[in-house]
């Protein structure tokens, strides 16, 4: 754990292991409830310092963390790639777009800025006034595994260049790339109070930091499940819920079949499918549909996979045993239920296969939940309201694509589907990290994107001033 500024070792520790051999990579201190109490009284010491540096100072430390990140490249990559079972040029991937994310974070600081109001809308007023954005307190950032330094990014960047104090609860699996970006902070200039970083199980601290009436903001991104816990439990504090997908992609008869798949070779498996917005379901128009299996099926059979570690490694293990048995039941109950897996559909050690099912029913697990895996549900449509109705008939909304040189067509499914982001000619995993990135239904509340994960991170104060 990390707390003013230091490394804080404990007699109870917590080991990082390698997903892909389960080698313990680094040993770190287990925070308990005394850690969890320290860290709400330095943080709250620490926003009385925050809230009165200077915008232009906050958004300096942000661009300094943003070089020192970028300094730091093969040692931030190596621990991703260790933690968290990336392959190292997908680490290397996260870093470069982390480094971005606290440069639009330093961005973000100085373009925070009030409106003015009118009082004359009703007549003659003497009436002046305005309205200024200030800091909450304390952002609790609780993030995962698949992205530890990317996404811790995207919740302290904004949360310190409003002038607020983090309490960061990484992903137990993954903490290393927290540390390492906590230092990082402090080593630009952030007072030893702007951060602190717990590591240890989320039913235990974090469920006290949840509850903790200090903490005012809370940003979470993981499952649809945990959401749920964390929202009945946190009382009246601001929440960012950042939750799970089964996201799909429309293919029309018109769409270039050969680039969708090389794209959904990307999209589907990347980080071994444990991804959000992860392509889960593709929607195929039947008169295409064997064309783009074919197709497709050959692309995955050309992933190369093993050792994260490895220059040409392309897909990685999973995060862990419970995640591989998922897969697994997932592929079981999808065959059970009449699919057909026409690749894949095994663990290899500590890998899952790349998995393609086709013609999986609608009510299969696969279909409807978040898999997390590396697998592809591929199943056909007869007209875009039916394909447009499979895509919304699930609890999820986060992002889906749609591949058409038929403007009409895609203007179609923009307005109807029921999803955060509708990307036309492109797979739903794209996503860059100044855009409003969130989700509608089951996949979360509110947005990131420095921009606007800022404006959550503050509130109105609305000053009026009457002419005497």
């Amino acid at each position: 754990m990390f707390i003013k500024g230091k490394r804080i070792v404990r007699d109870k520790t917590i080991e990082v292991t390698n997903p892909y051999n389960d080698q313990v990579v680094e040993t770190l201190g287990r925070s308990e409830s005394a850690d969890v109490d320290e860290a709400l009284v330095v943080a709250q010491n620490g926003f009385n310092i925050l809230k009165s540096i200077p915008a232009g100072e906050r958004s300096r430390i942000l661009e300094k963390t943003s070089q020192i990140i970028v300094s730091r490249k093969e040692k931030f990559s190596q621990a991703i790639a260790l933690e968290s079972g990336k392959t190292i040029n997908e680490a290397r991937g996260e870093v470069d777009r982390a480094a971005n994310t606290m440069k639009l974070s330093a961005v973000a600081a100085l373009k925070l800025t009030g409106e003015t109001v009118r009082f004359d809308l009703l007549g003659q007023s003497r009436k002046i006034g305005f309205f200024t954005r200030v800091p909450l307190g304390i952002v609790l950032a609780i993030t995962p595994f698949n992205f530890p330094l990317n996404l811790s990014c995207h919740k302290i960047g904004p949360a310190i260049a409003a002038g607020n104090t983090v309490v960061h609860k990484p992903a137990t699996k993954t903490p290393l790339s927290g540390i390492l970006l906590a230092e990082a902070l402090v080593d630009a200039g952030l007072p030893v109070e702007g951060i602190s970083v717990l590591v240890g199980p989320g039913s235990t601290i974090g469920m006290e930091l949840i509850r903790a009436s200090e903490v005012k903001k809370i940003s979470f991104t993981g499952s649809l499940e945990v959401g749920e816990i964390i929202t009945a439990n946190c009382g009246m504090k601001r929440v960012t819920m950042e939750l799970g997908s089964n996201s799909a992609v429309i293919a029309c008869k018109d769409a270039p079949l050969d680039i969708l798949a090389k794209k959904v070779r990307k999209g589907g498996y990347t980080l071994a499918g444990q991804v959000c917005i992860s392509v889960q379901r593709v929607y195929v128009e039947d008169s295409v549909a064997d064309e783009y299996l074919s197709v497709f099926t050959e692309e995955v059979k050309q992933i190369r996979y093993g050792d994260q570690l490895l220059e040409d490694t392309e897909m990685g293990p999973m995060i862990d045993k419970a995640a591989l048995e998922k897969a697994e039941l997932f592929c079981n109950d999808a065959v059970k239920k009449g699919g057909k897996i026409l690749v894949g559909g095994n663990r290899q050690g500590n890998i899952f296969a790349p998995t393609i099912i086709s013609d999986v029913p609608e009510d299969a697990q696969i279909i409807q939940e978040e898999a997390f895996a590396p697998i592809v549900a591929v199943n056909r449509f007869k007209n875009i309201e039916d394909a447009i109705h499979k895509v919304n008939d699930t609890k999820y909304g986060l992002q889906a694509g749609v591949f058409t040189r038929d403007i009409s067509r895609a203007m179609e499914c923009a307005r109807e589907i029921d999803a955060g982001g509708v990307l036309i000619n492109e797979i739903p995993t794209y996503r860059v990290d100044n855009m409003p990135y969130g989700g509608t239904k089951g996949s979360g509340i509110g947005r990131e994107g420095p921009d606007f994960a800022i404006k959550e991170m503050t509130e109105e104060k609305l000053v009026i001033l009457d002419q005497i």
